[in-house]
């Protein structure tokens, strides 16, 4: 492939440089497929992931609302969350302990945020979430009935747009560290939300990217610990969403 994947974990360099198929087998060798990446192993493991975030989510969640400062977890889940990101994309084989983590840790600091925009804007959290899964149930169902392909020009226009937004958010984060300029991206102007539901979109199609690289994994026959690689590149992306449609509906509720 020559575009890969915006999730640091599902991209083609990592599911053929770090777990080569196993395509040669000596004769007196016993096949054990239990041992090769598969789709539903990934499906399963991504199940395993949502609920430890979940559980984790809600300790921050429970401090928010029972008058407990949530910010030292939810901000030390964010860094602790990212860096395990960091060490999975160049060490895959340890994603079976790594990935656990990061849901872990990510949990915290996605039950903190959401407590927080919860308590500003009431009812938020569940139409996010409502959001994500709708929008995750509809690219998978446009995926497995091959109704949306994902060719390389496919995969060229998503990740080009995502780096875009990647480097938009980074130079104007740095930008109004040091001087007053407030981003379009911030506020609740129709520029703001226009902004919001094409970051949107862009995440959206690339949920179609994983699920076409992970479709990849196991037809080439990855190492079982890719499941955890694959399922932990997914909830990025999941989280990601959520993250995004947290910010629009936050934005149309100020308006009112």
């Amino acid at each position: 492939m020559n575009f890969n994947s915006k999730n640091p974990f599902l991209n083609s360099k990592r599911f053929s440089s770090n777990a080569e198929p196993r395509t040669e087998v000596h004769q007196a060798q016993i096949i054990d497929y239990n041992q090769e990446m598969t789709v539903s192993g990934t499906i399963n493991k991504t199940a395993i992931l949502f609920l430890i975030l979940c559980g984790a989510a809600m300790v921050t969640w429970w401090m928010t609302f029972n008058g407990i400062n949530p910010m030292l977890p939810t901000i030390g889940g964010a860094i602790i969350g990212f860096i395990l990101v960091l060490v999975s994309s160049f060490k895959p084989q340890a994603s079976p302990y790594l990935a656990p983590g990061y849901a872990l840790f990510e949990g915290l600091f996605i039950g903190g945020i959401s407590a927080i925009f919860e308590l500003k804007f009431p009812g938020i959290v569940i139409n996010a979430v409502g959001a994500t899964l709708v929008t995750f149930l509809v690219c998978l169902g446009l995926y497995k009935f091959r109704i949306v392909k994902v060719t390389e020009q496919f995969k060229s226009v998503v990740v080009a747009a995502t780096l875009a937004i990647a480097t938009y958010y980074l130079i104007s984060w740095i930008v109004s560290l040091f001087t007053s300029w407030t981003p379009v991206h911030y506020g609740n102007s129709m520029m703001s939300i226009g902004i919001s539901v094409f970051v949107i979109i862009v995440a959206a199609l690339n949920l179609f990217l994983d699920f076409d690289l992970i479709e990849k994994g196991a037809r080439e026959k990855m190492p079982k610990f890719m499941e955890w690689y694959g399922a932990m590149g997914l909830m990025i992306t999941l989280v990601w969403l959520y993250i995004e449609f947290l910010r629009l509906l936050s934005k149309f509720a100020s308006r009112d």
